[in-house]
């Protein structure tokens, strides 16, 4: 049973974080929090939806879902976690939450007109959005309370230009997911900046095997390419096997971080990443949903919030190391 339904009521639930700081007592006590001493209602009752394009076994969207997870641990609400990278099946989750009596949805959005009449009529039903990740141009005109991200225009802007700082001047740009807007804004971004030839190459992150093939072999058509720009964490561990099956010294810079991009960093097979902190979008969204739930808060002051760019080199990887390890970077 969800607040929407009318199990929640006023502003009880905001003493909750003060409560659990003061009190050892578990989840089964009651009350209407009507101001009597009895314990205010619980957050329990507030369900959150959390939606995402994240395909199974995807590193990055495995952080994405623990920080989603702990804020939802944190503030005791009923939170569910759903991810599908198809937008049909995306919007169809979407809908069936709302059916369900969710009093919130975090979505990211790889593809905005897939994922628009579902959203749209989600905030006509009165159901808070907000969007995270993938849909920072569009989340606004979606009706979503904000969205909690990064620029992936700053970003690839950031990326193009360490790629000057080691001296590229033939790169690729390895687009891991088809129709994924965001990543194409980061090629396209990295690319106005970078001083050199900047060519995008579609891999399939589902084929971590058949993509260090794929650029393998786009390394071997073209000897001369000099750098390589991932896109996943993931995706830049095929880049790693692809340079050293070529034999040559390729410098690569990725997006996203997870335990093996750290190390490779710091081994110095990955010159840096940029790191958009999917544990802050997940933690964030979260309680952002919550806020509005117990408070009527709008998080944001109508702007995006961002979660990065982080650069990650060599000199700073370690002190992620350890996090990243941990599933939380």
């Amino acid at each position: 049973m969800s607040i929407r339904r009318g199990i929640v009521a006023g502003l009880a639930a905001g003493a909750l974080l003060f409560a659990a700081a003061c009190s050892t007592s578990d989840d089964s006590g009651g009350g209407d929090g009507d101001g009597d001493g009895s314990a205010p209602a619980k957050t329990s009752d507030i369900r959150i939806d959390v939606i995402t394009h994240g395909a199974p076994g995807d590193s990055f969207w495995d952080v994405v879902k623990a920080g989603a997870e702990k804020a939802g641990d944190d503030l005791a609400v009923d939170l569910h976690y759903q991810s599908d990278p198809d937008p049909g099946a995306q919007s169809t989750l979407i809908d069936g939450a709302v059916a369900d009596g969710t009093d919130g949805l975090v979505i990211s959005m790889a593809n905005p007109d897939g994922l628009e009449a579902s959203i749209k009529a989600a905030v006509s039903a009165g159901v808070p959005v907000i969007t995270i990740n993938s849909g920072i141009d569009d989340w606004q005109a979606f009706g979503a309370i904000t969205h909690v991200g990064q620029s992936e225009t700053v970003a690839g802007e950031a990326a193009g230009q360490q790629m000057n700082d080691a001296g590229v001047t033939e790169a690729i740009c390895v687009i891991q997911e088809a129709g994924n807007v965001a990543l194409e804004e980061r090629c396209r971004a990295a690319a106005s900046t970078f001083d050199g030839n900047m060519k995008n190459l579609q891999t399939d992150n589902a084929d971590l095997q058949g993509s260090q093939s794929t650029i393998e072999a786009q390394l071997q058509a073209n000897d001369k390419i000099d750098g390589i720009l991932t896109l996943g964490g993931d995706m830049a561990g095929a880049a790693v096997g692809a340079v050293e099956a070529s034999g040559r010294d390729i410098p690569i810079g990725t997006f996203d971080l997870n335990a093996e991009v750290a190390q490779n960093v710091l081994d110095g097979k990955l010159l840096f990443a940029i790191d958009q902190q999917p544990y802050v979008q997940g933690y964030l969204g979260v309680t952002g949903i919550y806020l509005k739930a117990i408070n009527g808060n709008d998080i944001g002051g109508g702007q995006p919030i961002n979660s990065g760019p982080a650069i990650i080199t060599a000199d700073n990887a370690e002190a992620v190391l350890g996090f990243a390890k941990g599933g939380t970077r």
